[in-house]
């Protein structure tokens, strides 16, 4: 006996007894009938569940698209939008940013959808202006003087209604940083008491400070990754990781998406930004101590007792180990190496065009020159590159102790088969400026292409340079610096953070989504994470009911769309047996309505006596 049934949205009940199966489905028409009616019903509950397992990657590719065709102009008419201030007071000069975001979803699973505001031409609003801030360290009375035309910038494209509730962050880093303690104090407390006089903003104590190079790598890693949404938990195709959570030793790991860790190389410095999912352990006391200053422990989300977004990132920035320092670096070891040896043994070895230093780290016959304390050092490169990778390892400082990196100091293990980097600046500008190798890095093919590229004569890459061969921006210093800089990003990578060759989840890049992502993002979305507690106790003022009676009218909506369709296939199949059973009647000569409602098949008339 086949029986379904359905509670909900009605109840009823329908059967087919096995007796008028047989019969009924004899025929092929029948047959093909009852079949496509089946087929109908199951692809429809395929499709049904489809819809609710694609639910979150839709989402998710959504939200993607969202931020790479995000160059709309902002609605500033949008009563629901809010705004957001942050001033980077750098050591060459400030730029002000202004972010936006839509009221919360009040979901606190979810971040603050932030975005960079755009004017009406459809440019970021950001501006800029020179010098840095802390050239008025010997004068800190006209810093607000200094910092005023940012502010009115910002004011200009903010709408004035959001003034009182925009906050406003000035943020200063490394030219600040360097200054005593009592002129840093000097310059925030020009700020803090000038500024809420001249504009409107939400600016209280806490909103001007001096930020270390810790939280400023912090924060970039969190605006990267916010970019590529590593912080959505919804999205079960994106690679998983085993995090186990700070100050939660004795509960269970839980998996979330993996981020991603970044690599900076700039002019000065180099600086290394990853997560550490698991538990980490130390070598020594003395290490432990280390790691306290490199190892950060937050909070993003908006619920401090809610450990979805608690993240372990390490953090840890190299003086001196940026392309153009290390470079320095390396001619000052030339020279004073170069001159002890021509006093020791009476040579003259680079003092002359006609008899200079042979330089493996330079293309083959470039020319260089090393000035110091009104001496000439002539270089000659013999572009080979493997000897020029040999040159530079001991400017590595590495150390033999266990779990370290450049200058011994600390690091804990990447777990390299589960993990993915983003490189910027100088990793970028030496896989594409030159060698046009920018994105996916290989080892072996980087290699293969710095080898060929320092071999070739100088006058062959100047050739090419004027025939426009390399990238627009790359100039004849890069041209020169190119192989020194590709072995110095090779030893620094693989040497230094012991990253093996076979590693291949490195992405070189200058942008992510065609934009660049400034440290800012992740200030603001960091100062700001527990604005969206207002929306979320508006949601929950509502009432709960009107979320599940949204979701229980979607989720009925489908049901009910099933629920039909087995309906209609029992009443054809309820027809189609009446029509079988009434025209047998007729032949018989006998009325069917007995059997019909008995749901019996007819009986034999016994014949007249």
């Amino acid at each position: 006996r086949l029986s379904v049934s359905c509670l909900l949205p009605a109840s009823w009940h329908f059967s087919l007894a096995p007796v008028g199966c047989p019969r009924l489905l004899s025929t092929p028409l029948r047959q093909l009938l009852l079949l496509g009616a089946l087929s109908l019903l199951c692809c429809s509950l395929l499709l049904l569940r489809s819809k609710y397992s694609r639910g979150a990657r839709d989402r998710g590719f959504h939200r993607y698209l969202a931020r790479v065709t995000d160059t709309e102009a902002t609605d500033t008419n949008n009563p629901n939008l809010n705004y957001g201030i942050v001033v980077d007071c750098g050591s060459s000069g400030s730029r002000i940013f202004v972010y936006c975001w839509p009221r919360h979803n009040g979901n606190p699973h979810d971040l603050l959808d932030i975005k960079q505001m755009r004017d009406k031409n459809r440019k970021p609003v950001v501006m800029k202006i020179k010098p840095g801030i802390s050239e008025f360290a010997s004068s800190p009375d006209k810093v607000s003087d200094y910092i005023s035309p940012l502010l009115s910038f910002a004011a200009e494209h903010v709408p004035r209604a959001k003034h009182k509730e925009t906050p406003l962050y000035i943020l200063c880093t490394a030219g600040m940083r360097i200054l005593p303690e009592s002129q840093q104090k000097a310059i925030l407390e020009d700020l803090l008491t000038d500024i809420p006089v001249q504009f409107d903003f939400l600016f209280s104590d806490s909103h001007a400070e001096v930020i270390s190079g810790k939280q400023e790598g912090v924060y970039a890693w969190i605006g990267i990754n916010f970019v590529l949404g590593r912080f959505e938990h919804t999205d079960d195709e994106e690679p998983m990781v085993e995090v186990h959570i700070p100050g939660t030793e004795n509960q269970e790991s839980i998996f979330r998406k993996r981020t991603v860790g970044i690599l900076d190389m700039g002019g000065v410095s180099t600086q290394i930004a990853y997560e550490v999912p698991k538990t980490v352990s130390f070598a020594s006391s003395q290490q432990e101590e280390v790691a306290k200053n490199l190892l950060a422990e937050f909070n993003l989300g908006c619920d401090a007792h809610q450990t979805e977004h608690v993240y372990r990132v390490y953090v840890a920035t190299f003086l001196g180990f940026g392309g153009n320092a290390a470079r320095q670096r390396y001619e000052d070891s030339l020279f004073s190496s170069t001159m002890l040896k021509n006093r020791l043994l009476g040579k003259q070895t680079g003092l002359s065009a006609d008899s200079p230093f042979l330089d493996p780290c330079l293309p083959l016959d470039a020319q260089d020159e090393i000035h110091q304390n009104g001496q000439v050092l002539y270089l000659r490169g013999t572009g080979d590159f493997s000897v020029c990778r040999e040159m530079l390892q001991p400017f590595m400082n590495k150390t033999n102790e266990t779990q370290t990196s450049l200058n011994g100091v600390y690091q804990p293990a990447v777990h390299f088969q589960n993990s993915e980097f983003y490189g910027f600046s100088e990793f970028y500008y030496c896989t594409e400026d030159v060698l046009r190798m920018g994105g996916d890095y290989n080892a072996a093919k980087f290699t293969k292409a710095a080898k060929d590229y320092c071999a070739t004569k100088w006058s062959v890459l100047r050739e090419r340079f004027d025939r426009g061969l390399y990238a627009s921006h790359a100039d004849l210093h890069r041209l020169k610096y190119q192989c020194f800089k590709s072995a110095w990003m090779y030893e620094v990578f693989h040497s230094g953070f012991s990253f093996p060759v076979s590693y291949n989840n490195l992405k070189t890049a200058l942008q992510v989504y065609d934009k660049e992502v400034q440290w800012t993002l992740g200030a603001i979305l960091y100062r700001t994470r527990f604005l969206p507690l207002r929306d979320i106790q508006q949601e929950n003022f509502r009432g709960s009911h009107s979320h599940w009676r949204s979701f229980s009218f979607v989720y009925n909506h489908y049901l009910f769309f099933a629920c039909f369709l087995v309906v209609l296939l029992s009443i054809l199949l309820y027809l189609l047996r009446l029509r079988r059973i009434h025209r047998r009647m007729l032949r018989n000569g006998s009325s069917p309505s007995l059997w019909i409602e008995e749901g019996l098949p007819p009986q034999k008339m016994a014949g007249p006596l």
